[in-house]
């Protein structure tokens, strides 16, 4: 049994695949928002981006040696990327009503954090609860759902069938809808096989994030698609 699961570990899919995939179904969705909102298969495909991201994010989380580092890289490019996100999802340069998904990696990862670090299990619940309920008062992408989503992977981390479960539960009461296509995201985070893959394009994966979403705003208004166009 320990060789079959040595084998399939070493064929499974790499940290550095599942970034691409998370990246390029990401792409399809926000192209799907953008230029193509009557064709709602752009949106079912990008449903998977979200919980791989979230994957990644705990992994990276538990075998960081600088958590601080990690969550300051987040929260700047939360900021960078704001503005292209209004672009993208509204036609303007600041729109209150959503904030982009680096918030919500933000505060999941602190909360992964604190829950990581604090002794103190109830001050770290609160402390928890209060970025999961600021992620929901603030409207970030997923709100606190998302931080939710992101705990789950980490507390179940060792416990895939768990894991699995508690995912679905959240996808279906907790969003319902076009989102319950989320649960195809297990196949791939299934096939993970603990390895990190090759490196040297970490800031791509963060560069992307703003610069896509500004690179669709801008063919909106050249082709005339989207609401704004």
């Amino acid at each position: 049994m320990q060789g079959l699961v040595q084998e399939e570990r070493r064929w499974g899919l790499n940290g550095f695949t599942l970034k691409w995939i998370a990246m390029l179904t990401m792409l399809i969705d926000h192209t799907g928002m953008v230029l193509f909102p009557q064709y709602r298969i752009f949106r079912i495909v990008g449903r998977l981006a979200f919980p791989i991201y979230c994957f990644l994010l705990v992994e990276g989380a538990v075998h960081t040696s600088n958590w601080k580092k990690y969550v300051s890289r987040l929260i700047l490019f939360a900021l960078i990327s704001e503005i292209p996100f209004d672009l993208a999802r509204s036609g303007q340069i600041v729109a209150a009503d959503a904030q982009n998904v680096f918030f919500t990696l933000s505060f999941g990862l602190l909360a992964v954090i604190i829950l990581k670090e604090q002794k103190n299990r109830f001050a770290a619940w609160t402390a928890a609860l209060a970025l999961i309920l600021t992620a929901e008062f603030l409207r970030t992408d997923y709100g606190g759902g998302g931080v939710m989503i992101i705990l789950i992977f980490y507390l179940l981390r060792e416990h895939m069938a768990a894991k699995s479960l508690c995912f679905g539960a959240e996808i279906f009461w907790g969003y319902g809808g076009i989102e319950n296509y989320a649960l195809l995201a297990l196949v791939p985070i299934v096939c993970y096989n603990g390895k990190k893959g090759p490196g040297g394009l970490k800031y791509l994966f963060y560069v992307f994030y703003p610069a896509h979403l500004f690179g669709l705003y801008g063919l909106s208004r050249w082709t005339g698609a989207g609401g704004w166009g």
